[in-house]
């Protein structure tokens, strides 16, 4: 017999050991002033000098992209097939939070939970606007196929699938499995530095620690807020596409404001009570728009869509993840670079709040929920809204036709539904669904945030998560306010610059849970609690 194992990735540090009780908050004594003085530093400059700003940050955004651009690529793939990989390993059978544990929340409700905060927004935004874009040419076409052709039309929609589809999600999975593993099972606090104790040791206690959480904090409010800005223009452009309202800074500031409340009140009734809620509310009203676009729709194009954007996201799959040899510059950078790097910046805040709601799935399970059935439903989500503004344009039906695309990416949506049957309703379906999208987001963002400011502890005071998510909604009307586009696009550029840094991040922590999840498979088999093989 062997010497017995030892659970090595055991500390005497407890969640919430470094905080300070300060006027009803719980801060992390390092994490929470440091990030709260550089997001104050941030805005105050940004408002100060919104073009100087936004060149700045560009250029660094560009830099990483142009430079970069193997290394987004390559990132992406070692996550898809890593993650691929682990449904299949005998690691799969481990359970997040222990053989014995059970889940918190039906499927459903974790499943709606999970989509909500990984993508669903910008489902809304990019599912009509983004193949239009690839078909007209409207900055590039994926592997310069001819634009306004069949063939175009075909890659158009597998070409949005690959941005929408395996390799976004992957990058969530990453980081969702690996801190609800080292959270659940090791008992270390739920923040993004304890997926790195298997490496640092007692040191993710220290500054190489502060310094993980400080970026994740940055990347999350930034990314949020971002978003945040950005949907009230969406929301606004479609009130004023309907009805007799102007597109204004007031408007937006008005609408930022309604969803900033109305997140305030799902944070005070709780996750069960409000995330879990506004999810289930989401993925409903969701599927009542598809089902009737679908069936309002053109039907039979439609459903031949989804078999184009099937296959074309199969069969180009490969040509679409090689970053070296492109002669299609201009798209790949503007658009695959420039996605992988958002994924990567937005990953602690999706990651983090996945693992929140997870306690309970196998790693099976967790890795297939999170990277495969997301990916078939966007796969209908995109054909349905998608296919039906290319089949607009192709038979020169609407807006998006005598504009050859895209005249505004806020309306893109709206101009498809309006040859749509019903279009006042559905419209304002959209609408309502956009909001409540992002309520969604700025509530499951302002819980990620609270927790790893709060040093990993998930029972923070309600008053700090109050906190932040105010802070989501005030940085947003505050840059719309005082630097309208310029300033929000700085926000963004800073966003999507911190997913360079990130991309090292996820890929130590893929090694990371790697050695995690065999030392405890190994523990499990020793116990008797885990058949060997």
């Amino acid at each position: 017999m062997g010497e017995a194992l030892k659970d090595e990735y055991q500390t005497d540090y407890v969640a919430g050991q470094d905080n300070v009780a300060k006027f009803g908050f719980d801060m992390h004594n390092v994490v929470f002033p440091v990030t709260a003085l550089l997001i104050i530093a941030f805005v105050v400059g940004t408002l100060m000098f919104p073009s100087g700003a936004k060149e700045l940050l560009d250029g660094a955004k560009n830099g990483a992209i142009d430079h970069f651009d193997w290394l987004f690529l390559v990132s992406a793939n070692i996550f898809v097939v890593f993650c691929i990989a682990l449904i299949f390993m005998p690691v799969g059978k481990i359970r997040i939070g222990g053989m014995d544990a059970k889940p918190e929340f039906s499927t459903m409700s974790w499943f709606a939970m999970l989509f909500a905060a990984g993508m669903g927004i910008g489902l809304m935004f990019w599912a009509v606007a983004e193949p239009v874009a690839y078909y007209t040419d409207w900055y590039g076409t994926p592997l310069n196929v001819a634009a306004n052709s069949p063939e175009g039309a075909k890659l158009a929609l597998g070409a949005t699938m690959y941005h929408w589809g395996l390799h976004p999600w992957a990058i969530y999975a990453v980081v969702g499995l690996s801190l609800s593993f080292f959270a659940y099972n090791k008992g270390l606090p739920l923040t993004v530095r304890s997926a790195f104790f298997p490496l640092l040791g007692d040191r993710i206690w220290g500054w190489p620690g502060h310094l993980i959480d400080i970026v994740a904090v940055l990347a999350t409010i930034f990314g949020l807020a971002t978003s945040l800005g950005f949907g009230a223009q969406q929301a606004g452009s479609g009130l004023a596409y309907l009805f007799p309202v102007a597109n204004t800074i007031g408007t937006q500031m008005a609408i930022i404001a309604g969803v900033t409340f109305v997140a305030l009140m799902s944070v005070l009734r709780g996750l069960d009570g409000g995330v879990k809620v506004l999810s289930n509310i989401n993925m409903g009203v969701a599927g009542l728009l598809l089902f009737f676009v679908i069936f309002a729709g053109p039907t039979a194009q439609i459903l031949s869509s989804m078999w184009t954007t099937t296959s074309s996201y199969i069969g180009n799959i490969g040509a679409l993840s090689n970053p070296f040899g492109r002669d299609d510059t201009t798209w790949f950078h503007g658009w695959t670079v420039f996605y992988w790097s958002w994924w990567i910046s937005w990953s602690p805040f999706v990651g983090m709040f996945i693992a929140r709601v997870s306690k309970g799935r196998t790693v099976r399970e967790f890795v297939t929920a999170v990277l495969i059935i997301p990916t078939v439903i966007t796969i209908v989500w995109m054909s349905t809204f998608g296919g039906t503004a290319l089949d607009q344009i192709q038979n020169n039906i609407g807006e998006l036709a005598a504009n050859n695309g895209i005249s505004e990416v806020s309306l893109a949506m709206f101009q498809m539904l309006a040859n749509v049957p019903l279009t006042q309703i559905s419209s304002f379906i959209a609408i309502i669904l956009v909001l409540v999208f992002f309520i969604t987001s700025s509530d499951s963002g302002s819980l990620v945030i609270d927790s790893i400011t709060a040093g990993g502890k998930t029972d923070a005071p309600t008053a700090q998560r109050v906190f932040w998510a105010v802070m989501e909604g005030c940085i947003a009307a505050a840059l719309i306010f005082g630097g309208g586009s310029d300033a929000l696009g700085a926000l963004q550029a800073g966003a999507v610059s911190v997913g360079l840094p990130f991309t090292f991040v996820l890929l130590v922590m893929c090694y990371s849970l790697f050695k995690g999840l065999n030392h405890e498979r190994a523990l499990l088999i020793q116990e008797g609690k885990l058949a060997p093989g």
